[in-house]
């Protein structure tokens, strides 16, 4: 079996510094900011982006020691944490899966020669980036009726990290 190699190609810049006091997921936090770092040897690789208001950023959320662990194939996602369900990792949006790659929907607010502001935070500071992959509505949004599975049953309003999950109902 071939085994993928990956570059990191930049990293991420946030105020936050532990995954359990970073919000789960962009979509649920749009206003604030943070930025990405390119390293200078992909700085043309941004010609262009700048035309798009929003991106993918794919992160890498297995840590700097080589390949993590293969995790359970069985969790609790974050979100269910108040009334625990285990789902199979392929299922959820989990930061432990068998290959830790991250997946946020971020709004550009500035594309500078190795520097990307945007909008939607979900990453620890210092996060390796994998790729940029500019959003097309076009291409990106699902035709048809979309079920949002066990999702649909969450509240998701607004900024919500793994610790406040931890906390019982007000």
């Amino acid at each position: 079996m071939i085994e993928p190699q990956l570059r990191v190609i930049g990293v991420i810049r946030t105020r936050y510094t532990e995954a359990e006091h970073t919000p789960i997921q962009a979509s649920l936090n749009v206003e604030e900011a943070a930025r990405v770092e390119l390293d200078d040897r992909y700085a043309a690789a941004l010609d262009g982006l700048d035309e798009f208001s929003h991106a993918w950023l794919l992160t890498w959320l297995g840590g700097t020691e080589g390949a993590p662990p293969v995790p359970p194939l069985r969790q609790v996602p974050f979100l269910l944490r108040r009334h625990p369900r285990q789902l199979g990792i392929l299922a959820t949006r989990g930061p432990r899966r068998p290959n830790p790659i991250g997946l946020s929907l971020v709004r550009l607010t500035a594309v500078e020669r190795t520097v990307i502001r945007f909008l939607g935070v979900d990453m620890v500071d210092g996060t390796p980036l994998l790729d940029v992959k500019p959003y097309v509505s076009r291409l990106d949004s699902a035709a048809g009726d979309v079920r949002g599975g066990w999702f649909d049953t969450v509240d998701l309003e607004g900024p919500v990290t793994p610790a406040e999950l931890d906390r019982p109902f007000r």
